[in-house]
């Protein structure tokens, strides 16, 4: 499986990250024990919410999507 996540910093109010990865438990923890410089900063993070499909390409699309314009406000409107 392929999942698409939706962090939250609980150490900083408004901070947010969308990932996509192949295991998601490992990859939270990689969030949140700083090997991400991107979000390094802002530990600790929680999981909001994540999306499993079945095929990486499916996975990436909805990631990209999520990043949009568009994204954002379906993102906002309905995961968050």
């Amino acid at each position: 499986m392929h999942y698409v996540y939706l962090l939250e910093s609980e150490g900083i109010a408004g901070e947010r990250y969308v990932g996509n990865t192949s295991d998601l438990k490992k990859r939270l923890a990689e969030h949140n024990a700083g090997k991400s410089p991107h979000t390094a900063k802002f530990r600790p993070w929680s999981l909001v919410t994540y999306v499993a499909f079945s095929e990486p390409a499916k996975a990436r699309a909805f990631e990209r999507y999520i990043k949009s314009g568009s994204g954002h406000a379906f993102a906002r409107r309905r995961l968050w």
